[in-house]
């Protein structure tokens, strides 16, 4: 079975790689590093069926992903990477701008070729071997004309000049705050690539919901 064969058994799909550079803080002899993430549709149904989402533990998401991405890795003699388990933290950031798929969008958030503002990743996985990685793709920014993420966020905590976490949060507390909580943050949903992509709104909330410290 094929790398991508194996990864959509587990809805999972390859978002983007590159081969390091010699600056690059890799596992040694790494010549290959591939960006994993949800594969849509289907993702979410798919890991809310697995044993992680319903023992009782925390972080289920995090827990299927080192289970998942990290048998993959032994199976592929790689390491296995994710973006959680810190400080310190690996790159991820840095990483998806390398891979020419993902993009600085207007709001400072990450914006991807074809899942837009809603991008994320399960994990990485550091290979021995140099293999072909997605071919590069326009930053959609430069051709999205009316740019509807610098003006989405009610309180206007994502802008421009950045993300203003306390006012994100504040505004998470009040009434009005509750779509962001059950649907997902409103400037990502507001990306024209964001409103093509499959992904439910239950993942969504649910990653907002962690984020803001709520059940």
């Amino acid at each position: 079975m094929s790398l991508p064969e194996t990864l959509a058994a587990h809805r999972l799909e390859i978002l983007g790689g590159f081969h390091p550079q010699a600056d690059d803080t890799l596992p040694a002899g790494t010549r290959t590093l591939l960006l994993l993430g949800p594969a849509e549709p289907g993702f979410w149904p798919h890991l809310t069926a697995q044993p992680e989402w319903s023992d009782g533990k925390p972080d289920p998401v995090d827990r299927w992903s080192r289970r998942i991405i990290g048998t993959i890795a032994c199976d592929l003699g790689a390491k296995a990477l994710f973006p959680f388990g810190g400080p310190p933290y690996h790159p991820f950031y840095r990483w998806a701008l390398q891979s020419g798929r993902c993009y600085d969008s207007p709001v400072r958030l990450l914006v991807h070729a074809s899942q837009g503002l809603l991008v994320s990743f399960r994990g990485a996985l550091a290979l021995r071997d140099r293999i072909d990685i997605p071919a590069p793709q326009p930053k959609p920014c430069d051709t999205c004309e009316t740019k509807p993420c610098l003006t989405a966020c009610p309180p206007a905590a994502l802008t421009a000049s950045g993300y203003d976490v306390p006012a994100c949060h504040a505004f998470l507390d009040t009434t009005q705050g509750a779509p962001c909580l059950t649907a997902g943050c409103q400037t990502r949903r507001a990306c024209p690539l964001s409103q093509a992509y499959a992904r439910v709104a239950e993942q969504s909330a649910y990653h907002m919901r962690r984020f803001h410290g709520v059940s």
